[in-house]
């Protein structure tokens, strides 16, 4: 597999010109095994920073205003400088030139507080190939659900807790993931202490019931879901009313196909709840995964 690349970027201040000459002068590629952080770095020791994950195919980057647009999001919920947008996707147009025009790869970019609370955060972005094999799109996955410990609404009662922001805190999210594994699974689906479903560890959840496809909505404590967003607007073209609401656990087990969708990943229907067979729908699965590819 080719060599991940790297680019160091010194961040422009959101409020200045992003010329063509000042991003390139910006960004540095580094070998992809040379030490870019210090050992005091707030990402590395305390997890305070952001970050986004995008999908590329065949040299296309999938939903990158979208990932931009959140990053933004992300950083002004942590109280970081706010990213200028024009650098950043500078940034990801350098990665997307250096990677192999064909196949599939992930793009990530990522912000941290840095060294110092009122110093420059530090900021950079990888671009990794990545197999096209991801049998989790047709074979499905196994899911257990998960209390994620605090009731639907804890995003607009508490929101320093940032649910709503991508953070680099994902040990929560990993930890699942293994007990995911530790119970036979293949993936979670978060629930509220109240009784409803919000999302995966690395995923949003879809549901389709009937004629009607449903997401959990975006204020209720779950990050806004890139690539669900796109396989809304590919739905409803294809005649599906699209809905976001919120959804209650036993619906995952009522509704005609479920799934939970990502940016690298794209759609993996979910063939059990808990143990329990679920219907999937397996060929709009493969219309959804193939809108996302095109």
């Amino acid at each position: 597999m080719t060599t991940p690349h790297v680019i160091l970027l010194d961040p422009i201040p959101a409020d200045a010109e992003a010329t063509k000459a000042s991003i390139s002068a910006s960004l540095r590629f580094v070998s992809a095994d040379e030490p870019i952080l210090t050992a005091f770095d707030a990402g590395a020791g305390r997890g305070d920073g952001i970050f986004e994950t995008l999908g590329v195919s065949d040299g296309r980057a999938r939903g990158i205003d979208a990932h931009l647009a959140r990053l933004e999001a992300s950083a002004e919920k942590l109280d970081l400088p706010a990213p200028n947008l024009a650098q950043w996707r500078g940034g990801v147009e350098a990665l997307l030139a250096a990677l192999p025009p064909k196949g599939q790869a992930s793009v990530r970019l990522v912000i941290t507080r840095g060294t110092d609370e009122a110093g420059p955060p530090t900021c950079w972005l990888t671009g990794t190939p990545v197999s096209s094999d991801f049998p989790e799109r047709t074979d499905g996955i196994r899911v257990v659900t998960l209390s994620r410990g605090y009731a639907n609404d804890v995003g607009e009662n508490a929101p320093w807790l940032l649910v709503g922001a991508k953070t680099l805190s994902y040990a929560i999210n990993m930890a699942a993931l293994r007990e995911a594994k530790s119970r036979g699974a293949d993936d979670v689906v978060f629930t509220s202490t109240d009784g409803f479903a919000l999302e995966g560890p690395t995923s949003s959840l879809i549901l389709r019931q009937g004629n009607t496809i449903l997401t959990p909505a975006i204020q209720h404590g779950i990050l806004a879901g890139t690539t669900q967003s796109d396989l809304f607007e590919f739905l409803q073209d294809d005649g599906f009313e699209c809905v976001y609401r919120t959804i209650e656990v036993g619906e995952l087990l009522r509704s005609d196909a479920a799934w939970l969708v990502s940016s690298v990943r794209l759609a993996a229907p979910i063939t059990a709840v808990d143990g329990e067979a679920v219907p999937t729908d397996l060929e709009l699965t493969a219309r959804m995964n193939a809108a996302l590819l095109a």
